[in-house]
């Protein structure tokens, strides 16, 4: 997650262009004997709703230096001995050994956030940014509670030293008396903190003993790029913020400057880069260039600045302001160790220096990395990434938010959304390998020469896998032997239901699909559903309005997922928090269980029951199962009666926040039995007639439940 203040409209949206189709089989284990109808191996399940992982990344959240998973960390310091991290995407305070490389939660609590005191798991942080350190203590900006915290290493103790959890301004007093908006940097030089009051474009210089607040330079809230003293100087947005204990250096980050501060009496000059002016040019004070620079850190000699949208870390001569590039290379992304402009970075953001070494926070890459100042030699200190496109068996194997999934029985067929590729695991082994895509696009071709975008559903019949290719609005083909990839249906650049034949039909971010005795049947995000006669490629539509985009007239106005019984069409209308049933004879449209624009995650029966952004959808003939996405867990619904139970998954756990701090869905990647696992946006859902398989899509994994 990149540190990006939207609104919740964003955590939504990517959701409502999720799907999962049903699964779709021609052939299953020995021991059971197939029943092949509207995607799924109809053979009724036994299960005792013990979840496991299957394959993917295992998202341990402390432990060993390449185990560790952090969560866009920001904020960086070190005592000689740790490491210490902000770690905003997961609300908490980590540690990293030097010496044995370990890494351990300090305070607060993954995926809980607030603003409560108290020592380690019980503290609660909103957004910390950034850190400091004077050997005893760490102090956080806190930057979602507009708060200064204090920690105490030996205990993990937390209290708040200034500011009021909650309340934003810019007011200078004592402890809680004080304002602070959006404090995003922090340092010491043992007696003061110096902060950047982000939100208000200011420097604030709190003491520690008291807590007393006061502003040393800048305007609130008054922007601009403007050298002078105190409050005549005006700054953008600065960020990063380090000391040589005579001076402050700031990141002004939407300035593209670097700023230096007289602490004894506030008096604020530009050392490099140009005011308004973007680039990557090395060069003297003003010829040099950066692109939204936020952590800085320096040796006395030098400064050492996180050029965050160049991918750089650029070093500046104190003395003479001359700025040169260390290590990356400006514009290119990736987490690629190597000596200077042989590494890359993804989005470096903190940055702290101990000894002849450098630790930056690598936010994209969700690392910590090292970098030797002498020979410009980059390493991993800490952290992996869980989300990639690694082929490999069971954990090893990596995901980039997988969204749908589908059995032939011997083997897994998933939608790797955001890798835009198609992935095949082998059930016996979990065995991982790509089948099809590479980079996302829209070109036909044979296995890495196709590409594809936004992949929401698929399904096959044992011969060929069928994909819901829906920001292409297509239905795209893959001939499972050899990888070979056509177009069945639709084109690019469509957003309207339009029937037809092949490529002259159109259609409407077409997400849910399933197979059923040669033909396709596809859920359109606008409530349509189509079908395609497979042997022809003559596209109907069986419900919902032809030639209308997302107002069509269909009542169903988000279908995602899809699968069949043979006798009708079962249906998710996550917008609507429903279930729906389609009669494959007469069309006729059934509510099954949900109550239209009910959310909730209530058991029960038929419109009794409720759901909270439903998404995926499969059966086994006498029950259907549905990830009920923003719930967190897997439902069962009985066929014949309505009946609704929750079989895995808690709703009670622990919420993570939108990128605009309100409270997200449920997080965590926990096997255990029913209520004990944990799910982070559960998508596709498919059966091999013995076990369900389920895309944990925000953990990047596959999960089974038995």
């Amino acid at each position: 997650m990149k540190c990006r203040l939207l609104s919740i409209l964003w955590v939504i949206l990517p959701l409502m262009m999720s799907a999962c189709g049903g699964s779709t089989s021609s052939s299953t284990p020995s021991n059971v004997q197939p029943n092949v109808v509207g995607g799924s191996i109809q053979n009724p399940l036994s299960l005792s709703n013990v979840v496991s992982a299957f394959a993917g990344p295992n998202p341990t959240l402390d432990g060993a230096a390449n185990e560790a998973v952090f969560s866009n960390p920001q904020g960086i310091a070190a005592n000689g001995s740790d490491l210490f991290i902000a770690d905003f995407g997961n609300q908490t305070i980590r540690k990293v050994s030097l010496i044995t490389g370990v890494v351990t939660t300090l305070a607060g609590k993954l995926g809980y956030r607030g603003s409560t005191d108290g020592a380690g798991e019980m503290a609660r942080f909103s957004g910390p940014s950034a850190i400091a350190t004077d050997g005893t203590n760490l102090y956080v900006t806190d930057s979602s509670n507009n708060t200064i915290r204090k920690i105490e290493i030996t205990t993990g103790t937390v209290s708040t030293l200034a500011g009021s959890a909650g309340i934003s301004g810019s007011a200078d007093g004592n402890g809680s008396a004080a304002m602070f908006h959006m404090p995003c940097g922090i340092t010491t030089d043992g007696t003061n903190l110096y902060v950047t009051d982000t939100g208000n474009s200011t420097i604030r210089k709190v003491v520690i003993t008291s807590g007393a607040v006061t502003t040393l330079a800048g305007s609130a809230q008054v922007l601009g790029g403007t050298d002078g003293s105190g409050s005549t100087a005006r700054f953008s947005y600065p960020v990063g913020i380090t000391t040589d204990g005579s001076s402050l250096f700031v990141t002004d980050t939407n300035n593209y400057t670097i700023r230096k501060v007289s602490i004894s009496t506030g008096n604020v000059t530009t050392i490099a880069g140009s005011l308004g002016i973007q680039g990557s040019s090395d060069g003297t004070g003003t010829t040099a260039q950066f692109i939204y620079p936020k952590g800085i850190a320096t040796d006395g000699v030098n400064l050492f600045v996180a050029d965050t949208s160049n991918q750089l870390i650029r070093k500046i001569e104190i003395n003479t302001g001359v700025v040169t590039t260390l290590a990356g290379v400006a514009g290119i992304f990736g987490a690629t160790d190597g000596i200077s402009t042989m590494a890359n970075f993804d989005g470096p953001t903190g940055i702290t220096i101990s000894g002849g070494t450098l630790y930056i926070t690598d936010a994209g890459s969700d690392k910590i990395r090292k970098i030797a100042i002498a020979t410009g030699a980059v390493t991993t200190q800490a952290g992996t990434r869980i989300w990639d496109s690694t082929d490999g068996t069971g954990a090893s194997a990596r995901f980039d938010h997988p969204e749908a999934i589908t059995t032939d029985g011997t083997n897994l067929y998933i939608a790797d959304s955001d890798n835009c590729t198609i992935r095949k695991a082998v059930i016996a082994t979990a065995s991982v390998s790509t089948i099809a895509g590479k980079v996302c696009g829209y070109s036909d071709g044979q296995g890495a020469t196709a590409s594809f975008r936004w992949l929401a559903g698929i399904t096959t019949d044992g011969i060929n896998i069928y994909v819901a290719d829906t920001r292409n609005n297509a239905i795209r083909k893959i001939v499972i032997e050899t990888g070979v990839v056509t177009t069945l249906a639709g084109s690019p650049g469509n957003t309207v239901t339009a029937d037809g034949i092949g490529v002259a039909a159109k259609f409407d971010n077409p997400a849910g699909i399933t197979e059923v005795n040669g033909n396709l049947y596809v859920a359109e995000l606008n409530g349509s559903i189509r079908k395609i006669e497979v042997a022809t490629g003559v596209v109907t539509t069986i419900y919902g309005s032809v030639g209308t985009g997302v107002n069509n007239t269909s009542n169903y106005y988000i279908s995602t997922g899809i699968t069949s019984d043979g006798t009708n069409l079962y249906l998710v209308d996550s917008g609507n928090n429903t279930v729906f049933k389609v009669d494959m004879i007469t069309n006729a449209v059934a509510t099954v269980a949900g109550s239209t624009g009910q959310s909730g995650s209530t058991d029960g029966t038929g419109t009794a029951a409720r759901f909270n952004y439903p998404i995926g959808i499969t059966t086994d003939g006498t029950y259907l199962y549905v990830t009920d996405t923003l719930n967190t867990t897997i439902r069962k619904i009985q066929i014949a009666t309505g009946v609704v139970t929750t079989i895995a998954g808690n709703v009670n756990s622990p919420k993570a926040p939108d990128d605009a701090g309100s409270p997200g869905g449920n997080i965590g990647a926990l096997d255990g039995v029913g209520s004990a696992a944990i799910f982070s946006w559960p998508s596709g859902i498919t059966t091999d007639g013995s076990s369900l398989f389920v895309v944990d899509r925000d953990n990047s994994r596959i999960r089974k439940i038995n």
